[in-house]
């Protein structure tokens, strides 16, 4: 995960890091390296302080992904205290390069994860990569589950989203890339 992530901060990283005079040419690489360490360090944080209902709320699209976010908040901070240390740059550089990467990637890495037809990014493998044991995996994809349950997903009406409401779907709506995409605002 953390290749594909590090592509994603590499596709958005032109204006924030490489054309951006305030970051010097020789630090580009390390940057852009930096920003996806940054991300998935903060991801992993956040779970292991117990934040598997933000990530949750995040993963489900029902959460603008831009400053008001606290997930999005968090890692912005995290990454322009580290740009600051680890390359000398202000504290107005670092954070302008961390608002214009993070919303931009995160946005990008949600919409994949939710997308049927993008193989790039599945929600079980990022929570699996950045949980880092199985208990907290489940819980994140408990809060999911508990996600799915307001938003209809419990197909055979028996209190819970689990592998029978995954059966029903893809036998009439569409396959699992069609409960997938159900489960997280596609259509």
């Amino acid at each position: 995960m953390f290749e594909q992530l590090t592509q994603l901060v590499r596709q958005y990283g032109g204006d924030a890091v490489v054309n951006n005079a305030a970051v010097p040419d020789e630090h580009n690489e390390a940057v852009i390296g930096e920003t996806s360490s940054s991300i998935f360090s903060s991801l992993q944080k956040i779970v292991a302080e117990g934040g598997g209902e933000q990530l949750a709320g995040l993963f489900s699209g029902n959460q603008a992904i831009d400053s008001t976010n606290p997930v999005v908040q968090k890692i912005q901070h995290q990454l322009s205290d580290t740009l600051g240390e680890k390359f000398g740059l202000s504290s107005v550089d670092s954070t302008g390069v961390a608002s214009n990467m993070i919303p931009q990637v995160l946005n990008s890495l949600v919409n994949k994860a939710k997308d049927p037809n993008d193989n790039s990014f599945q929600i079980s493998d990022i929570i699996s990569a950045i949980s880092g044991n199985s208990t907290q995996a489940s819980g994140i994809m408990d809060t999911i589950s508990k996600y799915g349950m307001q938003f209809g997903l419990d197909q055979n009406n028996d209190g819970k989203v689990d592998v029978a409401d995954v059966l029903v779907v893809t036998k009439s709506k569409g396959g699992i890339a069609g409960f997938i995409g159900k489960l997280f605002g596609s259509k």
